[in-house]
């Protein structure tokens, strides 16, 4: 990316009201205070839907962001509109953390590094206890989905799109998305049984 000029700054100003059309039209003109304001936007979102499809990895969430942002940078000239730029930009994540998925190797971790990790004091223990057990299930749950599954299930129910944003996002149609988030759901709903 090159650097914004000061000249350039004065062209940002209402930038953060603007439609993410015109972002998308400046910044394929490789306008960088538009795309700053593409990642403040998105951003925050990407990472959530990063860290959760890498098991809760708030490193490997941020290395999938970063890679996503830096793709979508470099392809935002291709960019046609097909897709919404939400849509377009989850897909980004998605494929990035497919390849690191798919590329790594399991990592053993050393029980006796877990074992020196303090808890931080609370001010209600059991309720604090019940919070992280149900977060902890439920994130189990969540990795033991296949890949799609939880992509939709994240997608869906944490990030809020619509069936067609996910099948755009996804590259796949409709009517899978909706067969994932069953299939998903209902075993969750198995696993996370005894929480109700």
């Amino acid at each position: 990316m090159t650097r914004t000029t000061s000249e350039d700054a004065g062209d940002s100003w209402g930038l953060e009201d603007a439609s993410d059309e015109a972002l998308v039209r400046r910044a394929k003109l490789r306008d960088e205070a538009a795309f700053r304001v593409i990642v403040d936007r998105h951003g925050p979102a990407m990472y959530r839907y990063a860290v959760r499809l890498m098991r809760g990895s708030t490193h490997d969430g941020a290395e999938v962001t970063q890679e996503a942002l830096i793709s979508a940078w470099r392809s935002l000239p291709t960019f046609e509109g097909r897709s919404s730029l939400k849509t377009w930009l989850f897909r980004m994540v998605h494929r990035r953390a497919a390849d690191i998925q798919r590329n790594r190797r399991p990592v053993p971790i050393d029980d006796q590094l877990l074992s020196h990790v303090a808890r931080p004091a609370v001010d209600n223990p059991l309720q604090d206890v019940l919070d992280s057990e149900l977060l902890e299930a439920l994130q189990e749950a969540l990795d033991e989905l296949p890949w799609l599954q939880r992509s939709c299930w994240l997608l869906k129910e944490v990030e809020g799109l619509s069936y067609a944003e996910i099948g755009e996002a996804l590259s796949i149609p409709v009517g899978s998305v909706r067969g994932h988030l069953h299939r998903g759901r209902r075993v969750l709903a198995e696993r996370m049984s005894r929480w109700r």
